[in-house]
């Protein structure tokens, strides 16, 4: 019998090892949010401009909305580049 063979990478769960993404799950998300957080990044960014330092929610807290959802539209968009770019070589 032969000795058996130290793996290079230790793996600790029972994930196959050739796990691979699903890209068309992850090109519907893309697609269906990227619209969604850009609506919601102008809408927070109108609504805090048009706000005044006495309204409920403030215009600070308005604003750090629009970022958030403005980094999420930029998540989205870079996360539906790379999809496309791996189902043009992978499939």
């Amino acid at each position: 019998m032969r000795p058996a063979k130290t793996p290079k990478v230790w793996r600790s769960g029972t994930e196959p090892a050739t796990a691979r993404s699903d890209l068309k799950l992850r090109f519907l998300l893309s697609v269906l949010f990227t619209p969604l957080f850009a609506l919601m990044t102008a809408g927070f960014a109108i609504w805090a401009a048009r706000a005044t330092s006495t309204d409920d929610p403030s215009q600070a807290l308005l604003t750090v909305f629009a970022v958030v959802c403005g980094l999420l539209t930029l998540f989205a968009v870079l996360d539906l580049v790379v999809v496309v770019r791996r189902r043009r070589t992978e499939l």
